[in-house]
């Protein structure tokens, strides 16, 4: 069906996905932006609200767009270095100042898959300064199943919290290649991000596409499934092999190699076996490692034991 119109340009407001999402969200639809993935989202944020000498805040090693796109605004950034693999909230008010707009938590953290409780989050708003507009990412919110992991969108957007709420299609919707992603915020905050936004960024398909993916409760609860028990098998592997995961809530995992992670990274490739190395994340000797198929996970057996061997 999207595929006969492609002749046509898509629908410049997103009017169908607006509305889809507000609706799954229980907001207003002008508390609802989408953007391509939410890496775009974070792109409109730095725009639409910082201003050069403005400042943000975020945990380190983190996801980088916070820092890339607010430098491209002539922000200032102060990465805040995490506690046990975790983002340190107390240090993160800390970290604030009059000057600061935004504070990045990138919840589970990517790219170490740790999370805040919903007790040390309620803290952290209970404290953090009016002037700030808090961004909880949570692109990874749909493969966590806990008690103590919070819908950030419930429990402090519709609380009249002053924060922004991101989302994706990219994880475990699968629909990465598509780029969608969002944003929920308050009215006056989507209306800054819809006044830089793109009109065309999101492609017919990709609409099509995320729209459909919203009724499909039952699929995301098997891949969450999936993806727990992969998490406990490449965990596993790992383990077995002398290296020590961080324990993840995720769909990756957190890996510290003691030496040089863009040499194993290449070693790997050279099996047929891709990682990320993650350097650009602030974790120079540190590999991020995706959960996958078992037969995936076979293959990555082989390669480690003759990598590891070698080094």
């Amino acid at each position: 069906r999207a595929a006969a119109d492609l002749n046509r340009y898509p629908d410049g407001g997103t009017y169908r996905l607006h509305a889809a999402l507000a609706d799954r969200h229980g907001v207003a639809f002008a508390e609802v932006c989408a953007g391509a993935g939410a890496d775009g989202c974070i792109d409109m944020l730095s725009q639409g609200i910082l201003d050069p000498g403005d400042e943000i805040v975020c945990g380190w090693p983190s996801f980088p767009s916070y820092v890339i796109y607010a430098r491209k605004q002539a922000a200032q950034t102060t990465l805040v270095p995490l506690l046990d693999q975790r983002y340190d909230l107390d240090a993160l008010l800390a970290a604030v100042t009059p000057r600061t707009k935004l504070v990045y938590i990138c919840h589970p953290n990517n790219p170490t898959g740790t999370m805040n409780t919903t007790e040390e989050l309620d803290a952290y708003f209970e404290r953090v300064p009016e002037h700030v507009l808090t961004v909880v990412d949570q692109a990874y919110f749909e493969y966590i199943d806990r008690p103590d992991y919070p819908d950030a969108i419930e429990r402090y957007l519709k609380q009249g919290r002053r924060a922004v709420v991101l989302r994706t299609f990219s994880k475990i919707y699968g629909l990465a290649g598509l780029r969608i992603g969002y944003a929920v915020g308050p009215r006056s905050v989507c209306g800054s991000l819809a006044k830089v936004r793109r009109p065309f960024d999101l492609t017919t398909p990709a609409r099509v596409a995320a729209c459909a993916s919203l009724g499909e409760e039952a699929e995301l609860a098997r891949r969450r499934t999936v993806n727990t028990q992969g998490l406990t098998l490449l965990e596993s592997l790992l383990r077995e092999h002398g290296l020590d995961p961080v324990p993840s809530v995720g769909n990756f995992l957190y890996v510290e190699t003691g030496g040089d992670a863009v040499e194993l990274f290449e070693r790997l490739l050279r099996e047929g076996i891709i990682v990320r190395p993650l350097a650009g994340f602030g974790s120079p000797t540190a590999i991020r490692i995706s959960v996958g198929t078992s037969e995936e996970l076979d293959v990555l057996a082989g390669a480690l034991g003759r990598v590891l061997q070698r080094a």
